[in-house]
């Protein structure tokens, strides 16, 4: 049973894909009714929805406008079916997150470990990729929350929950910087570094600090994975950039620590727990929502 009209299901398969092609494939409906279905849509909203480009059919601005619309609809009429079948709002009910992957590590299995112990009925399910597409999961309706890192505000997001994470030098808790109260990146110069690849939030606020100051590092690891970095200080007396949140529940058995780095530059980026704008979020999500943010709280003041 399909509470969307049939006309927006098509639209937001186009919108995801792309493609009317791929959207037959995926809906096993003959490409000509999507057409049809398209052009019925732009008449009725009276603007084009698509742009036709070399790569594919990109959303025009009105489209953005109805794809938004239209993914909340989608996901509030699969709540009112889940109610009608007799779903109980926190019984076997799933909730999709998306996050970082420092946040994936230790944070979020944590918190959905505790949760669970009040309401175990509640499924997870956990996508980590990076931060930008962590937010557009929630944008695209695939995920109902992201735990990532944000350096500004995004259109189409609700921030239920945010706060400032500065970057921190990771490192032995018997380096010889480990006990300083704070160091300057220019502190760090003498030591193997191990870094985030470009694009990430970390290293984007680490080039351009760098830039502002003048400073030249080597770096002797560069990846994507953060648990390599982390390992990679660990075992060589190294350092790595972290944010606290994701490192703190591991200081003492790793025996590392976190010295704050007091370069303003590297205190621009925060911690955010994002839902989609205008969203009305299903119980179990809220629930777990709310759970998350008492987390947060206490894992900074522990």
């Amino acid at each position: 049973m399909h509470l969307v009209p049939t006309s927006l299901r098509y639209f937001l398969e186009v919108a995801r894909t792309g493609s009317i092609s791929e959207a037959s494939e995926r809906l096993h409906v003959a490409t000509s009714a999507i057409s049809r279905q398209i052009t019925k849509l732009e008449q009725e909203v009276g603007a084009p929805l698509f742009e036709r480009q070399p790569r594919g059919m990109v959303l025009s601005e009105a489209g953005e406008i109805l794809a938004a619309y239209a993914r909340r609809s989608a996901l509030e009429a699969e709540q009112v079916l889940a109610d009608v079948h007799g779903v109980e709002a926190l019984h076997r009910s799933t909730v999709k997150l998306a996050s970082s992957e420092g946040f994936a590590r230790d944070f979020l299995p944590a918190a959905i470990t505790t949760f669970r112990e009040k309401h175990p009925g509640v499924r997870f399910r956990l996508d980590v990729t990076g931060p930008a597409a962590a937010t557009q999961q929630v944008k695209d309706g695939t995920a109902d929350l992201s735990v990532t890192y944000s350096l500004g505000p995004e259109e189409g997001i609700k921030v239920e929950y945010s706060q400032q994470q500065p970057v921190y030098a990771l490192m032995p808790d018997d380096h010889p910087l480990a006990h300083r109260e704070d160091v300057e990146l220019a502190d760090l110069l003498e030591y193997p570094l191990a870094l985030m690849e470009e694009g990430t939030t970390i290293r984007q606020l680490f080039d351009v600090c760098v830039a502002l100051e003048g400073l030249s590092f080597e770096p002797a690891l560069v990846s994507n994975y953060s648990g390599a970095l982390q390992s990679f200080a660990q075992l060589r007396g190294g350092v790595s950039l972290v944010g606290p949140l994701t490192v703190r529940r591991r200081l003492d058995a790793d025996r590392l620590a976190i010295v704050p780095i007091s370069n303003p530059e590297l205190s621009r980026r925060s911690m955010q727990i994002q839902s989609m704008a205008r969203r009305a979020l299903p119980a179990a999500v809220k629930a777990f929502l709310a759970h998350l943010i008492e987390q947060v709280g206490d894992d900074l003041l522990g």
